[in-house]
């Protein structure tokens, strides 16, 4: 256990570590892979605001637990102010009914399976089946009572249960024609490593973050990115969604074309103004809803 003194290098080492396991609560409680990214961002900004600020720190894991379940929370009440939607249900007393099967299956539940539970339910079923929390670390992560908590666990385990045996009838999302000839257009640059083909389709102000390891702003800086790729043979790229999302899927030809990563591309006047690349955040492949779109 790191001492309450800990120094900032301790801290962003421990970030290091513990971002996937950050992600996959904050994934789960937001419905969104991509979300859970926005949302563990938010939680290491004010977790090294909080420790330069002098905060007094006696566990950091629960510690930094406990700032993104309230950068959770932040984010979904942002959420519902925007859509008016999101409702909690009430808490009872109730004993614990911890069991492996309750763990397996949360684990495998998809992001939007979980959104269908309260934020409660939802908060003790992710901390105690998904990460393995204790009911007492769980209980100082959200802050509500153990009876609570026992309670909102109980009801969520009950809730996935009855919601996996539902079937699956999701329908397949359709790319807008438009959207599809910039996306095909941008790919085939791209796989064709015709970068200055690509650096055509971009803003002069884009801005550009690769998830988990930087951040770059306007044409210049960009450009050290496509080179980074041109450098490496590990990638291919098709078109796809995420969780809904048109989407530049990265495929790994080495690895039978698996699935790596992905970019998200936004666009204004015909540029692109917006790259996220996911390359380097495997971990937000996890339980993400990911399709390809045939050619």
């Amino acid at each position: 256990m790191i001492s309450a003194k800990f120094d900032r290098a301790e801290l962003e080492s421990m970030l290091v570590g513990l971002r996937p396991k950050l992600h996959r609560y904050a994934a789960r409680m937001a419905g969104s892979t991509v979300d859970g990214e926005d949302i563990v961002q938010e939680a290491v900004v004010k977790a090294l605001a909080a420790h330069d600020g002098g905060a007094a720190i006696e566990r950091p894991e629960q510690w930094l637990y406990r700032i993104a379940h309230n950068a959770a929370q932040d984010h979904l009440r942002r959420r519902q102010r925007e859509h008016s939607r999101m409702t909690e249900a009430d808490m009872t007393g109730i004993e614990d009914l911890s069991a492996n099967a309750e763990a397996r299956l949360a684990a495998a539940t998809s992001l939007r399976t979980f959104m269908q539970l309260s934020l409660a339910q939802r908060s003790a079923v992710i901390l105690t089946d998904v990460l393995g929390l204790s009911l007492t670390e769980t209980c100082e992560v959200t802050g509500a009572t153990l009876a609570a908590t026992k309670a909102a666990l109980h009801r969520g385990r009950t809730e996935l249960k009855a919601l996996a045996a539902l079937p699956d009838d999701v329908v397949a999302p359709k790319l807008d024609p438009e959207e599809e000839r910039r996306l095909r257009r941008y790919i085939d640059l791209f796989n064709a490593r015709d970068f200055d083909g690509v650096r055509a389709l971009i803003a002069e102000d884009i801005q550009l973050e690769v998830v988990n390891r930087t951040r770059l702003s306007g044409k210049k800086q960009a450009s050290t990115y496509f080179g980074n790729y041109d450098r490496v043979s590990d990638w291919a790229l098709s078109i796809g969604f995420v969780e809904g999302r048109p989407a530049i899927l990265i495929r790994n030809p080495q690895a039978d074309n698996a699935v790596r990563g992905f970019m998200l591309l936004d666009w204004r006047n015909g540029l692109v103004v917006g790259i996220r690349d996911f390359r380097y955040a495997p971990y937000c492949l996890e339980n993400a809803d990911i399709r390809a779109v045939l050619v």
